[in-house]
């Protein structure tokens, strides 16, 4: 099995994405691909919640879905998170390019 499938795993429409954050850094970007998980470059610093509500609004935008259908399951407190996307509509091209097929 290698890391890409590991990363993430779609359920009935819906996609199971693991990440890891980078916070602070230059620019918002997929950094490529971590362990099991697809690395995540955000602007926002890691304190009081602005990480994961960036991650979130991030996700939203790439995924073409509304913020409330992307759920933080795992990850509140820490750099690797796990995140539900209910049926995105599209699945960005840094992601395309590392593997991640259609639903």
């Amino acid at each position: 099995m290698s890391s890409a499938t590991s990363a993430w795993r779609w359920a009935d429409g819906d996609l199971i994405l693991q990440i890891y954050v980078q916070p602070k850094a230059s620019r918002d970007q997929v950094v490529g691909l971590h362990c099991d998980a697809v690395k995540v470059a955000i602007t926002a610093p890691p304190v009081d919640g602005k990480a994961n509500a960036h991650v979130i609004k991030l996700l939203a935008q790439w995924f073409d879905v509304a913020k409330s259908q992307i759920e933080l399951q795992r990850g509140e407190l820490n750099r690797h998170k796990q995140l539900l996307i209910r049926q995105p509509k599209t699945i960005p091209a840094a992601l395309t390019a590392l593997g991640l097929p259609p639903a």
